[in-house]
């Protein structure tokens, strides 16, 4: 896919040209961009990037998360902000604030009052609107900005990793049982042909404890997602546990509710957030040592 088109015939840039201008200038102001990724829908990736960016800003980073899920946005839904409007500014987008200081874009806030309308668009329409996003959305000053996208290895993880310039990688979700480890490994070999870093494998939905009788079971088994990195040699980042109470946090748009007290799910989290931060600050010491 093309993203730049010649310049104008006067020397001047192209509209596209100053638009992805604008794109590489608002990204070199955010320090770093994590892309969540799967291989297929159904794995709990949109509540996986929730948690993932709550739990960011808990450790004091200023965070945004962006919903470039253009078929299925439930950000809005998840985060408590269904219904809200971003405002405008001169010629910029302000996203909607959330819980705790998170900053939140999706199309979902775009959609009008129609909670059931499709977006029904190709290719090169999807493109546009995620450059447009990128351009437009002034995030202000970001630590983290977590990147929720469709799952699969289509039109708009590819415009986003070919747009999301710096980015520190992608966080691929995974359930344990073999048809979702499969399409995940897939995922992999995405981000490698794209030249797109793997900052590390959640292996979601990894175990239940009973709440009844406290003993641990595995309804979608456990272990696979850590398995297959080790076996493609990405890091593992660590297993989320199922918890029935994260579908009335959810639905209730308070998803950052989990991760207080002590609950399994916020333990996880909590290491997962020590792992991609520990991560960072390797990689930025070996480029330290090099330099």
């Amino acid at each position: 896919m093309k993203t730049e088109t010649a310049e104008h015939k006067d020397g001047q840039m192209s509209p596209e040209e100053e638009e992805l201008a604008r794109v590489r200038t608002r990204m070199a102001a955010i320090r770093h961009k994590l892309m969540v990724l799967s291989g297929k829908g159904g794995v709990g990736k949109s509540t996986v990037a929730a948690h993932l960016a709550f739990a960011l800003a808990s450790r004091g980073l200023k965070t945004g998360i962006l919903d470039v899920d253009i078929h299925g946005p439930s950000i809005p839904k998840l985060l408590g902000l269904a219904g809200r409007t971003p405002q405008v500014s001169g010629n910029s987008i302000l996203p909607v604030e959330s819980a705790r200081g998170l900053k939140a874009m999706s199309i979902g806030f775009l959609l009008g009052d129609d909670r059931d309308a499709a977006v029904i668009w190709r290719g090169p329409m999807k493109y546009k609107a995620i450059r447009q996003f990128l351009a437009e959305v002034e995030w202000g000053d970001l630590d983290y900005l977590v990147v929720d996208s469709p799952p699969g290895t289509g039109d708009e993880p590819l415009s986003i990793a070919q747009l999301v310039h710096g980015a520190d990688g992608a966080v691929i979700v995974t359930t344990p049982q073999e048809v979702a480890v499969q399409d995940v490994r897939r995922c992999v070999q995405f981000c490698r042909k794209v030249n797109l870093p793997v900052v590390g494998v959640i292996e979601n939905m990894s175990g239940l404890v009973c709440p009844h009788c406290g003993q641990r079971l595995a309804p979608f088994k456990t272990g696979g997602g850590q398995a297959m990195a080790e076996d493609m040699r990405v890091p593992f980042l660590g297993r989320i546990p199922l918890e029935p109470r994260v579908v009335d946090a959810c639905d209730a748009g308070r998803p950052e509710t989990m991760l207080d007290g002590e609950s399994e799910i916020g333990k996880a989290f909590a290491g997962v957030v020590d792992r991609i931060l520990d991560g960072r600050r390797a990689g930025e010491a070996q480029e330290g040592t090099e330099q």
